[in-house]
């Protein structure tokens, strides 16, 4: 399979503010710009200018705009595709998770902190965006760079690693790493302390 590196959208207001985004929009915090700008130029440092890769986002406006600074700093024209939109909640789309509780309580009966998002009685299921996220994977036939959402991010990372939807909705959902996709194997590639960091071994899955 090509190269496929992913990242998620930087943090958002609504981020910050614990709210639910699914199909609406927040726009990026300052933090969010920075780790936009960081993931960008952990892109560069490891492609360079202009490599030849794809630039696919998310319609949604949190994932254009840190793909902006992406394209801006490889020199790429960045490409829409609804594909890789985050799950919708349907009608707990812009709400917190109290809000939700304390309107559809019988929702959380038996749920637990991992699969709950998909308790909304008009949203997608976790095999709706399982099945979204492995047809996208099969459209991937070139070098690709993806900016795209948290939990989208989760099942499409767990479809390529053969895990399953409960693993996959255990992974972690960092905005400010960058994973390379090659291979079967995923790699997370990150900034800390003034430095590069890459974890060849791709340790996010449970044991």
């Amino acid at each position: 399979m090509f190269p496929l590196y992913f990242l998620r959208h930087g943090e958002t207001e609504w981020n910050r503010a614990e709210r639910l985004q699914g199909h609406l929009n927040s726009p990026l915090t300052e933090k969010g710009q920075r780790q936009a700008a960081m993931m960008a130029s952990i892109l560069l440092e490891e492609l360079g200018p202009r490599p030849a890769f794809r630039l696919v986002s998310s319609p949604l406006g949190r994932a254009r705009q840190t793909a902006g600074f992406v394209s801006e700093a490889l020199g790429l024209p960045i490409e829409i595709d609804p594909q890789l939109a985050e799950l919708t909640m349907g009608s707990w789309d812009g709400l917190t998770r109290h809000e939700i509780q304390t309107r559809w309580p019988e929702n959380f009966e038996g749920a637990s902190d991992h699969d709950w998002y998909f308790r909304s009685p008009d949203g997608e299921s976790v095999d709706d965006v399982r099945d979204r996220a492995s047809a996208w994977l099969e459209t991937v036939r070139q070098p690709t760079i993806a900016v795209a959402h948290g939990l989208l991010g989760k099942i499409l990372r767990g479809v390529y690693a053969g895990l399953d939807n409960e693993a996959a909705l255990h992974l972690s959902e960092p905005q400010d790493t960058v994973f390379r996709m090659q291979g079967r194997t995923i790699t997370r590639l990150a900034h800390r302390a003034e430095k590069w960091t890459r974890f060849s071994a791709y340790n996010d899955a449970p044991l």
